[in-house]
């Protein structure tokens, strides 16, 4: 039975690889989306608003899971509190007052370098240098980073201290992935999403109720952040959890870099944003160096294929949700 086991494994494989394309698509497309979403949001209601109705109806999303509301281990509530902070209530308040200094669509493709802030986060952690690949795409990537937010002030309605916001969120980003690895490994993925969500509501009630309470609320700002909850703060996570289950890591993971593109065609096209084209040849080199870094895993699973390393890539999977979530 097991020899059966190992010579059908391959095959599933490869048919959920070529008929899940989507599992990886729609991710990427609706976090790319996000950025357009917060700007269109904040022509009824303020940053703090925005924050504060996103992770509220994401919330609201992922109770409809029962996944989601499976229990955790009460030892695991401390980390996962941290990540309320970390990856919940602080980026993605930063996201939209960043918005007010900056275009979504250079929003959006900043965080195409969200891999590299978690790679070099993980290194620092490991207080071990990462492998020459590893760190030749870090260097690259970077350089990609440095080039948008190097672009001149005066196009697409930039500034120092949005860049420096976004900066923020994605070192937080980081941060925040790096403790959730282990937390997912034990309680699943959306459990923890799901926990940490309740602790990022908590945290942006005292400033993002009265802005809900404030709000002038239009049909077309209402709609993006309806869409910005339900699929970028909700369904998007559960997406990728099946993707991350029927794909593997290193493609469920190849959905972030779909994230800049989005954002850039999106701001451009709907938003009528103007970027730099420094900016756009930064964001290219930004995915570009996070892709190099990423083939390290596709080298390891080609060598060596077998029960126990696929059961640890589904778990490793599991934490990379939100590798460019918003």
């Amino acid at each position: 039975m097991q020899d059966k086991a190992k010579i059908e494994r391959p095959s599933a494989t490869l048919h959920t690889a070529s008929g899940g394309w989507w599992l990886i698509a729609v991710p990427g497309m609706i976090w790319g989306a996000s950025f357009l979403f917060i700007a269109e949001g904040m022509q009824a209601i303020g940053p703090s608003g925005v924050t504060f109705v996103r992770i509220l109806l994401g919330f609201a999303t992922l109770s409809l899971f029962p996944s989601a509301r499976r229990p955790v281990k009460r030892s695991d509530w401390a980390g996962i509190a941290w990540l309320g902070v970390l990856w919940m209530a602080f980026p993605l308040s930063m996201f939209p007052f960043a918005e007010q200094h900056v275009s979504s669509a250079l929003t959006g493709m900043l965080n195409g370098a969200n891999p590299l802030f978690t790679a070099a986060v993980a290194a620092i952690i490991a207080r071990r240098m990462p492998s020459r690949r590893i760190v030749t795409g870090l260097v690259v990537g970077m350089s990609g980073a440095v080039l948008m937010a190097l672009a001149p002030g005066g196009v697409g309605r930039s500034s120092a201290a949005g860049i420096g916001m976004i900066i923020a969120a994605l070192t937080s980003y980081g941060i925040a992935l790096n403790i959730a690895s282990p937390l997912q490994q034990r309680n699943g993925a959306l459990a923890v999403i799901w926990r940490a969500q309740i602790v990022a509501l908590l945290l942006t009630a005292p400033l993002g109720v009265p802005a809900l309470m404030a709000a002038r609320w239009m049909t077309g700002p209402a709609t993006a952040l309806l869409a910005l909850g339900v699929l970028g703060t909700g369904v998007a996570y559960v997406v990728m959890s099946v993707a991350a289950g029927k794909l593997g890591a290193t493609r469920a993971s190849s959905t972030t870099f779909l994230i800049p593109a989005v954002a850039l065609v999106l701001g451009v096209i709907i938003r009528h944003e103007k970027v730099a084209l420094i900016s756009v040849i930064g964001s290219i080199v930004c995915v570009a160096g996070a892709w190099f870094m990423r083939r390290a895993p596709n080298t390891e699973e080609g060598k060596q294929r077998s029960d126990l390393r696929s059961e640890k890539e589904l778990l490793r999977t599991r934490a990379a949700l939100e590798t460019g979530e918003l």
